[in-house]
């Protein structure tokens, strides 16, 4: 399935997650929102192929996700396992932040993010 190919299904799951998002996703937004001022278009819960991505940079191919305890389950990580190498094999870099990084340092992940995005 290629990152254009959306099924209707993981669309809805998309929407889904936008109304949905944890505190650390609406916080990160908040941030990540004020790089349009740089250029950067960021989209939010935007599907890529069977997949769903918390951040993206359709335009560096950039996907920034943040992961909260439930990625340390097994059955989750492998499942992340199996969806960076799909990201991968697209060619879209990954960037993941624990939702602890994000409550207790915001500042520091948006400032990591721009350094990869050099914009500082």
């Amino acid at each position: 399935m290629s990152p254009t190919h959306i099924d209707a299904s993981t669309r809805e799951l998309a929407r889904k997650l936008r109304r949905d998002q944890t505190k650390g996703e609406k916080a990160l937004w908040r941030a990540l929102r004020e790089l349009k001022a740089d250029g950067i278009h960021i989209r939010r819960q935007a599907p890529i192929g069977p997949y769903v991505a918390d951040f993206v940079v359709f335009s560096c191919k950039l996907v920034i996700e943040i992961d909260g305890d439930i990625h340390a389950l097994p059955d989750q990580l492998q499942h992340d396992e199996r969806r960076t190498a799909w990201l991968s094999a697209e060619g879209f870099q990954i960037l993941r932040y624990s939702s602890l990084q994000v409550h207790e340092n915001l500042e520091g992940v948006v400032l990591d993010i721009r350094r990869w995005l050099d914009l500082d």
